[in-house]
C-alpha cells in the first residue's frame, strides 16, 4: 500500500476543508462589514451595501473553490471555460430577468426613488415598500401591492412625489360676477395665512386666472411641506368654502342660456 500517496489525499483534503473554513468565514466577515457601512452612508439605499456583500462573498468562496481543484491536480483553465459557456447559456434563456437583475443595480446605486416616496411609474401609483435585485415593490393609497419588474421601472418616466421636501398646492376658486373681487382677495388671503402649515416664503399666490362663462375664478397657489401636502390641500378647500359662506361670497353653478328657433334675444329685443 502506497502509504505517500494516501497521506497527501489526507493532506489535500485536510487543506481543501482548512481552505473552505477559513474563506467562509472570511467571506461572512467581509460582507457584515460592507453591510455595517451602510450606516454611515445614508444616502445609498441599503440594498446597494446588501447586494455588495453578497457578490464579494460568493466572489470569495469561488476563489476558494478554484484553489481548492488545483490543489488535487485538477485544470481550472477549463472549468472556467465551462462556466463562461453555460453562463453564456444561462444568459441568454433568461434574459428578461438579467435585464430586470441590471436595472436593479442601476436602481441601488443611482436611487431614482427609495423606499417610504410617494411615486407614480408607468401608470401606476404607490408608496414604494421595497427594491430589490429584481422588482420593486409599491403599495397604493388603498395598500394594495403593485409589483413591477426593475427593468419597467427603469425604462420609465418616474413621477416622485416625495422627492423634495417642499411642494406647491395650486387650487383654483370660482365666485360670481357680482362678487366683489378685493373681498374675495382678501377673504382667501386671510384664509391662507391662518394656517401655519402654508409657508410665508415664497409668499401665497393669489390672482384673477379666467372670465367663465359663469364664475370668475381665482387661482390659489401656495407652498408646503410634502409630508403635509394631501391633508392641507384638503382642509384649504373646506376652510375657503367655509369663509365665502360667512362673507357672503357666491360659488356660481354653472349656467346656460337656450334660445327657441325664431325667439329674440333680450339683446336683439332691446335694440
Amino acid at each position: 500500500m502506497d502509504w505517500s500517496f494516501l497521506l497527501e489525499i489526507a493532506l489535500n483534503v485536510f487543506y481543501a476543508i482548512l481552505i473552505f473554513i477559513v474563506a467562509w468565514v472570511v467571506s461572512g466577515w467581509v460582507r457584515k462589514r460592507i453591510i455595517s457601512v451602510s450606516s454611515s452612508y445614508e444616502q445609498i439605499d441599503d440594498t446597494f451595501f446588501g447586494f455588495l456583500g453578497n457578490v464579494l462573498r460568493y466572489t470569495i468562496l469561488a476563489f476558494a473553490l478554484l484553489f481548492v481543484l488545483s490543489r488535487f491536480g485538477i485544470q481550472t483553465t477549463s472549468i472556467i471555460a465551462m462556466i463562461g459557456a453555460a453562463g453564456l447559456a444561462v444568459g441568454l434563456a433568461l434574459q428578461g430577468t438579467l435585464s430586470n437583475f441590471a436595472a436593479g443595480v442601476m436602481l441601488v446605486v443611482f436611487r431614482p426613488v427609495k423606499v417610504g416616496d410617494y411615486v407614480e411609474i408607468g401608470g401606476k401609483g404607490g408608496t414604494v415598500k421595497e427594491i430589490t435585485l429584481f422588482f420593486t415593490e409599491l403599495a397604493t393609497p388603498g395598500n394594495v401591492q403593485i409589483i413591477v419588474p426593475n427593468n419597467e421601472v427603469w425604462s420609465a418616466s418616474i413621477i416622485n412625489h416625495s422627492y423634495y421636501d417642499v411642494r406647491r398646492i395650486a387650487l383654483t376658486f370660482g365666485v360670481d360676477y357680482a362678487s366683489d373681487l378685493k373681498l374675495v382677495e382678501s377673504v382667501l388671503l386671510e384664509t391662507i395665512t391662518a394656517d401655519e402649515r402654508i409657508h410665508a416664503e415664497p409668499e401665497p399666490y393669489i390672482r384673477v386666472v379666467a372670465l367663465n362663462s359663469s364664475s370668475i375664478d381665482f387661482v390659489v397657489r401656495v407652498w408646503c411641506d410634502s409630508s403635509d401636502y394631501w391633508v392641507l390641500r384638503h382642509d384649504l378647500t373646506r376652510a375657503v368654502k367655509d369663509a365665502f359662506d360667512a362673507n357672503g361670497i357666491q360659488i356660481p353653478f354653472p349656467a346656460m342660456t337656450l334660445y327657441r328657433s325664431g325667439q329674440v334675444s333680450p339683446d336683439s329685443a332691446a335694440s
